[in-house]
């Protein structure tokens, strides 16, 4: 079920008060069109009606996709430490509710990045795993090891045989697509497999750039 409430805000530019809906949870399969307004950015963002001024609402989101067995916790945050506490959090709550039973099947995945939100959820409605993703993504930016520090790459669409992503450098201000082929990522997901990654969670995880440097270093699941 999808779930929302009205909170009063503030506006932290002008001072304007002004009535915000935040979800805390949007259910796919009761509310496509709430998907829609997520991937098109209208979800949790705060518009101040006086000055214009737009921000992420700093509250927790859970995306349920039950046709392809996706379940997202969102929590915003820019702090690392903070971000490891709130996924430890996630990780004790779901132990103790028994509700990991109940996602048998299931990829779970915590983020704390609105664009890594919707990043995650195009790669499975792409039919694609983010744990093959995350690799592949790791191998482009180490293609200029120099500037991989400063770029930030996410998956852009699948189509025509060919994956293709999008790389920003924060330090050029530029973004650049970089392509590969559609069986270069059925290879290494295939070969992912065969190591022992699973195509679905024990419990939740945090798949990013750190949990494919830790896969090609042989960890697995």
């Amino acid at each position: 079920m999808s779930l929302n409430a009205t909170q009063n805000v503030k506006c932290p530019h002008c001072g304007q008060m002004s009535e915000v809906t935040v979800w805390n949870s949007i259910t796919v399969k009761d509310s496509e069109d709430l998907k829609q307004d997520l991937l098109h950015g209208k979800i949790n963002m705060f518009h101040c009606p006086s000055c214009s001024h737009t921000a992420l609402m700093p509250s927790p989101m859970l995306y349920h996709d039950e046709e392809k067995r996706l379940m997202i916790s969102f929590s915003p945050c820019n702090d690392e430490l903070l971000k490891n506490q709130l996924f430890d959090n996630v990780q004790k709550s779901s132990e103790k509710s028994g509700e990991l039973e109940k996602l048998e099947g299931y990829n779970l995945r915590f983020v704390s990045d609105y664009n890594e939100l919707l990043e995650k959820i195009l790669i499975f409605d792409n039919d694609m795993n983010d744990k093959t993703i995350e690799v592949i993504k790791l191998m482009i930016l180490s293609q200029d090891l120099e500037k991989a520090q400063f770029r930030v790459c996410r998956f852009g669409k699948s189509e025509n045989g060919s994956v293709e992503f999008m790389v920003y450098d924060e330090k050029e201000k530029q973004t650049y697509t970089s392509s590969v082929p559609k069986e270069t990522y059925d290879t290494i997901h295939t070969r992912l497999r065969e190591t022992g990654v699973k195509p679905y969670s024990f419990g939740w995880e945090m798949v990013d750039l750190s949990y494919a440097t830790r896969l090609l270093n042989g960890f697995n699941n």
